[in-house]
């Protein structure tokens, strides 16, 4: 059997539906047999190595299963970088297999070789963005390293992981068995001990302020049935990181919103005064936790901290516990669930007072930036572009967002009704992300409206997507938030250096005009359907209208860039002092014991 062959045949034993990826001589020899096996496994060639790791990041995001991409050696492997860094940040797997030089070449310098280190290097280039990349020298070795590749991707917290395969062994053949990862026989599905589950119960049942605090480990956990039932069964108020919006309904009660500094405000006020958090696959980054600050988004360690993730290592890395748990969330959620039931009263009313103080909060923040929601004007309000998005799509529509100032309205305002339904970059913020991924999301959920909600800074990225879509049939959607400049930056240069700005706005000519491309004209050359949207009364109907032609499509919403979002925490670039909210306040609690 031929290497390439033998890849292929792993692949779809593991029913691995796709390989996006990029032809190049690196990676020829393996072409063939993905031909062979079309109707097994299906090759999408995105027009930049880039957009198809995000693709299959995103894939992963919304099935829970794995697909891989596919780069030859040199620049367009090293074109994977940033989507491998994107996934890794956020707990997102694919198997990246790369293309090198032959092993016959090994050291010499031939075309596209990493040499002046180490032989054939790629493996040291990529390495801190993946959990593990395996470089094969012979065709025997293959076997073991996909088995590896796979287990290790997975298995635990999820993570790209790299295979780097010399071109000669996809041609070179050896008599070897094709091997099963694995992978669905291991039971990763670890919990708590009986005596930290109980102190966790009284805990909670006899703290007067509790909070839930949920990240993307409880997405990837599936656990959002036994969140949803805890949080109802306790009254107990949830806030969460985008990673974790979505695994309760966030119009129900409990429901806080997002923390941080471009937090809602009761989501703030109730981590500055719960006395007691439990955080669940959370990992306290600096914008979820306004850089670390007391007072502004929490209080530790004056608030009692449990914090409980399958991986370790972030157990106590951004605050001291006073108990940490490695454990599954789903797991962990379900052995609470049941002391719960033989141990509590059942006394709903128990934290009716906390949950007063927490409408309270919440009419103040309502009453605060309700009337900009229905405002028309031109160009719209950000405000309205997040309504109107909402009132559109429905329940299960996946939206995905990169970096950028339209990312910070979303965080603030959107309200994720199920899991895997709002797709962020979010620990590495890679622009792209959202453009392309939104690919992958429509491939792994056809049936469902997809939406990426894109800057015109970080779309002008990626706008080679609108090729792969036509190419392809993938019906997703664009809404390009077109205001003019690099927007989130532009008012991080603003609020810090007293007005100035350079290099954040786009302009053209003398008059310096603000300027893009049209971006709908772009569209319509690549044969994809477009509008260009100026007023607030077009774009609900726009986007309907986009979503029922089940066909690509790009809207070019224009936004106002004078309006920005309220911060209720902060967030820190050291040495530079932070600034305080604009609504509301900090709050040091006092030592409660």
């Amino acid at each position: 059997m031929k290497g390439g062959e033998l890849v292929t045949e792993f692949l779809v034993k593991e029913n691995i539906p796709y390989v996006f990826g990029i032809c190049g001589h690196g990676n020829v020899g393996i072409l063939d047999a993905l031909h062979q096996a079309q109707d097994q496994i299906t090759l999408i060639s995105p027009r930049h190595e880039q957009t198809a790791g995000h693709m299959a990041d995103a894939y992963f995001r919304v099935r829970h299963e794995p697909v891989a991409t596919l780069t030859s050696c040199g620049p367009g492997s090293a074109n994977l970088i940033m989507s491998l860094a994107n996934a890794l940040a956020d707990s997102s797997a694919f198997l990246a297999i790369t293309a090198n030089v032959p092993t016959q070449q090994f050291n010499r310098g031939p075309f596209q070789e990493l040499n002046r280190h180490n032989q054939a290097d790629f493996p040291s280039l990529v390495r801190p963005v993946v959990k593990r990349s395996f470089q094969a020298y012979r065709v025997e070795m293959l076997p073991l390293m996909l088995r590896q590749a796979t287990t290790t991707m997975l298995s635990g917290r999820p993570g790209p992981v790299n295979l780097d395969i010399p071109f000669n062994l996809f041609q070179e053949e050896a008599n070897i068995e094709v091997l099963n990862s694995g992978v669905a026989s291991i039971s990763q599905r670890s919990g708590a001990s009986p005596e930290d589950i109980s102190t966790v119960a009284n805990l909670l049942l006899n703290s007067e302020r509790p909070l839930l605090f949920v990240g993307h480990g409880v997405t990837l956990s599936e656990a959002s049935e036994e969140l949803s039932t805890l949080v109802q069964r306790l009254n107990i108020p949830i806030v969460s990181s985008p990673n974790g919006m979505g695994c309760v309904d966030m119009r129900i009660p409990q429901s806080v919103g997002f923390i941080g500094r471009n937090g809602a405000y009761p989501a703030n006020q109730a981590g500055r005064h719960c006395d007691l958090l439990l955080a669940i696959g959370a990992r306290f980054d600096d914008r979820s936790s306004s850089s670390w600050i007391q007072g502004y988004s929490w209080n530790m360690p004056t608030t009692k901290l449990i914090q409980v993730d399958i991986d370790v290592s972030e157990i106590g890395r951004n605050y001291s516990v006073d108990l940490g748990i490695v454990a599954d969330a789903r797991t962990f959620l379900r052995q609470l669930l049941s002391e719960i039931e033989q141990t509590d009263t059942n006394n709903v009313n128990r934290l009716d007072a906390w949950q007063a103080e927490i409408q309270e909060w919440r009419q103040k923040w309502k009453a605060y930036t309700a009337p900009n929601f229905d405002i028309e004007s031109s160009p719209m309000r950000p405000e309205r572009v997040v309504s109107d998005v909402r009132k559109v799509l429905s329940d299960d529509s996946i939206i995905s967002l990169d970096s950028g100032v339209h990312h910070n309205w979303f965080m603030q305002f959107w309200e994720a009704r199920q899991p895997q339904t709002m797709l962020n970059a979010w620990g590495y913020s890679a622009m792209g992300f959202g453009v392309s991924g939104i690919l992958g999301a429509k491939l792994a959920a056809p049936e469902r409206p997809c939406v990426s909600i894109c800057g015109d800074g970080g779309f002008t990225m990626t706008p080679h997507v609108l090729c792969t879509a036509v190419e392809y049939d993938i019906p997703a959607v664009w809404l390009i938030w077109n205001n003019f400049a690099w927007g989130a930056i532009r008012d991080i240069q603003y609020g810090l250096f007293e007005g100035r700005e350079l290099g954040t706005a786009f302009y053209k000519g003398e008059n310096q005009e603000p300027y893009n491309p049209d971006f709908a004209a772009m569209a319509r050359s690549c044969g994809v359907n477009a509008e260009t949207i100026t007023h607030s009364r077009d774009l609900a109907g726009a986007l309907e209208h986009a979503i029922n032609e089940n066909k690509p499509y790009l809207l070019d919403v224009h936004v106002d860039a004078e309006i920005r979002p309220p911060a209720t925490g902060t967030w820190e670039l050291p040495p530079i002092p932070h600034k305080d909210p604009v609504f509301g306040k900090p709050y040091i609690q006092n030592d409660m014991s």
